[in-house]
């Protein structure tokens, strides 16, 4: 550790000497960041004014690492971001932009495979994003490390569309940590596991942390409609399985349970879509005999009957989280061959 990084400072207001990890004076109670708060400020407001909303919730984000936790600045800035959210969700037109990515459920399947054109427009726009990872060596190594796992037991090409399939579903998190103003890593990849992100700062609100949650399921059924196209195009058995495998685990991780994509998305309902949640979980099962729709049902109807409801109901998220069940359990449906090399 450096000497400046330990150097004792003085108070601007009293004098006090200040550890290097204070906020405010404990003295005189004078925030130790006041101009760069200011700072902060300022630029956050510029940035509104100009129309660039994620930057400005980015300044303010900024400024809560400067904060006492239980100050009033902190309780206000914090407002600020929910109001900010909430703007770039409404002015950028979430429920839209989300809506047409899943489709109404089985129809938005349909669509992004009867029309490949929408598949690879949807590639195109996000392809500065999905090559972030792709420049970060401990990303490479920790991808690669997963690919030697996967191809020893299913072959390269199996292999290879499962850890991008996966690699697509956590840069899902990523681009809405992005668009809140919250910066992520990369992926990394836990050989035989999966692969995580992480973030400095966590979401504001249930609102926030339910779109970011259920961004990586939306962008693996992205990913599902590609593989499943490829296969359609090549007809390769290799992308049918990978295309069914990515739907069953972008659908495990629905299970509403705190630590999983859904339990986020959960946390955003009332009592009545959760319930609404619980029916939907049941009808598919009877459709599509998949029996992990038994366990997500369960794991819902737990979380009706004894989890804390949303204060302010969250319809958007419900939409979200039923069109990508319904989905992804059609998607599990997906006839793959015998072949996976």
């Amino acid at each position: 550790m450096s000497a400046g990084a330990t150097a004792v400072r003085g108070c601007e207001g009293c004098g006090a000497e200040l550890a290097p990890a204070l906020l405010a004076c404990p003295s005189c109670f004078r925030l130790v960041h006041g101009a760069q708060l200011t700072a902060l400020a300022r630029d956050a407001q510029q940035a509104i004014d100009r129309g660039e909303l994620t930057e400005g919730v980015t300044r303010w984000r900024s400024a809560l690492d400067l904060l006492p936790a239980q100050s009033a600045q902190h309780a206000q800035v914090q407002q600020r971001i929910a109001e900010l959210s909430a703007r770039i969700e409404r002015e950028g037109g979430w429920l839209k932009q989300h809506a047409r990515g899943v489709g109404g459920g089985a129809l938005g399947f349909a669509f992004l495979l009867w029309k490949f054109k929408a598949i690879a427009l949807l590639v195109l726009g996000k392809a500065k994003l999905l090559l972030f990872g792709l420049t970060k060596m401990s990303t490479l190594l920790s991808m690669f490390a997963s690919l030697g796992v996967y191809w020893a037991v299913w072959g390269w090409k199996f292999a290879a569309g499962l850890v991008a399939s996966i690699y697509v579903h956590e840069i899902g998190h990523v681009a809405a940590l992005r668009r809140y103003g919250i910066p992520a890593s990369a992926p990394m990849f836990v050989p035989g596991l999966g692969a995580f992100i992480r973030s400095k700062q966590y979401p504001a609100t249930p609102r926030e942390d339910a779109r970011v949650g259920l961004a990586g399921p939306l962008w693996g059924l992205y990913a599902v409609a590609a593989c499943y196209a490829v296969h359609l195009a090549t007809g390769w058995d290799s992308f049918a399985a990978i295309a069914r495998v990515g739907a069953w685990i972008n659908l495990f991780n629905l299970l509403p349970i705190a630590t999983l994509d859904g339990g986020r998305g959960f946390s955003a309902l009332g009592r009545i879509e959760r319930w609404l949640c619980v029916a939907l979980l049941a009808g598919l099962w009877v459709v599509t005999h998949e029996g992990l729709l038994l366990l997500l049902g369960l794991a819902a109807a737990g979380r009706a009957l004894v989890g804390k409801p949303a204060d302010t109901p969250d319809w958007a998220a419900f939409a979200l989280f039923a069109g990508l069940a319904t989905a992804l359990s059609i998607a599990t449906l997906i006839p793959v061959g015998a072949g996976l090399s």
